[in-house]
């Protein structure tokens, strides 16, 4: 009943709190003989980590993280591969500054979990807020990395496309512009406000949310399953778990409410060995809840940083009035840093999906169809 587990074949448990010793995670369902070293994982907990530029918190966490359990050397290949049980990584926190929240320790911040951790269980972790704390993320990201692995040639990656009211121009997307820049922005003149806008609303205390777009590309068709199974759904409720999350869309989302019909569906056409050609993607690469070989498209809502410097009216636990006014570190806009956690989580979703895949109806190289079989990606 703790609800820190999610997946069923590729199964994730994420353990630790803001202000512990250590968090981290464990992997079930890991297929076995797949090269994983500490080295493949680092690498993205490097692109969450904390304290990079002057838009994110500048708590400074390594985010250094150790495989305690699930690999093995491999003689025949002199490489270390999973083992196919359990794979345990654990991120220890190094920077923790308990002491900023000690003014806040009988109070509620607004628009945080404070109040409804308390109201649940009766207690609460007010340092940074224990698990409702987007440190959490982190072991997210480390079990994102082994399921990139599982997923081999499919390509999982994200973008910010807003910062407060203010979209990107999608006319000058470009992928390797996102890691140029502090914010994970596919569009440079975009970015370059984003710099100042930032600037201001630190200055005045104050946040702001953001939407992410997470784009997986080399996706199989036939991944997923009616009714409750659906690919969409999971990943919906997977991208919804993310801490500070308000909203998921996949596809066109909301927008499709506002198109016809012979506008919103998406046309195909023959194509090579008789696999269709979509002539639009409205759909986000998912119909029926099954994947159609197109690229499938989220995005989600973040919204503003809840701990802020701004005094805001609350209440303590006893119900007495009180003003609470933040200190500490934190993000003036979480949202950056929740672009490779939005990624996490599609390949995490994804990686859960391949092998149920297999598992009911056949390996990879035997889809449903043979000729909707994983094709390679154009590097174009």
């Amino acid at each position: 009943m703790s609800h820190n587990t999610f997946g069923h074949l590729f199964r994730i448990t994420t353990f630790g709190e803001s202000h512990g010793p250590a968090l981290g995670c464990v992997i079930d369902g890991c297929p076995p003989l797949i090269p994983l070293e500490a080295a493949d994982v680092q690498a993205d907990l490097d692109r969450r980590r904390p304290g990079q530029s002057r838009f994110t918190t500048q708590r400074q966490e390594p985010d250094q993280v150790k495989i305690l359990s699930g690999v093995f050397l491999d003689e025949a290949t002199g490489r270390q591969v999973t083992t196919g049980t359990p794979i345990a990584l654990l991120i220890e926190n190094v920077d923790q500054r308990s002491k900023d929240y000690s003014d806040i320790k009988a109070s509620y911040r607004p628009g945080h979990a404070d109040f409804t951790y308390d109201v649940k269980y009766g207690i609460r972790d007010y340092r940074g807020g224990g698990r409702s704390s987007a440190r959490e993320t982190a072991a997210r990201v480390a079990a994102g990395a082994v399921a990139r692995k599982v997923l081999g040639a499919v390509t999982v990656r994200g973008a910010l496309v807003q910062m407060g009211p203010h979209p990107i121009n999608r006319s000058q997307w470009d992928w390797d512009e996102v890691s140029r820049n502090p914010f994970f922005c596919p569009d440079p003149e975009a970015a370059a406000f984003y710099e100042s806008y930032l600037d201001g609303l630190r200055k005045e205390g104050s946040s702001i949310g953001a939407v992410i777009e997470v784009v997986a590309e080399g996706v199989p068709a036939g991944l997923g399953a009616p009714i409750y199974g659906k690919l969409d759904a999971e990943l919906a409720s997977a991208l919804m778990s993310i801490n500070a999350v308000k909203g998921v869309e996949i596809g066109d989302g909301f927008a499709a409410a506002t198109l016809r019909g012979e506008d919103n569906a998406d046309e195909m056409r023959p194509g090579n060995q008789a696999v269709p050609v979509f002539l639009s993607n409205h759909a986000g690469g998912v119909l029926g809840g099954i994947s159609t070989g197109q690229p499938v498209v989220a995005r989600f809502a973040v919204k503003p940083t809840s701990s802020i410097l701004t005094p805001r009216a609350s209440v303590t636990r006893h119900g007495e009035a009180a003003e609470v006014q933040n200190r500490g570190r934190h993000d003036p806009c979480v949202g950056i840093r929740a672009v490779p956690v939005g990624e996490a989580m599609m390949a995490c979703v994804l990686a859960d999906h391949v092998l149920r895949h297999r598992g009911q109806v056949g390996t990879p190289a035997n889809w449903p169809f043979e000729r909707f079989a994983p094709q390679p990606l154009d590097d174009a």
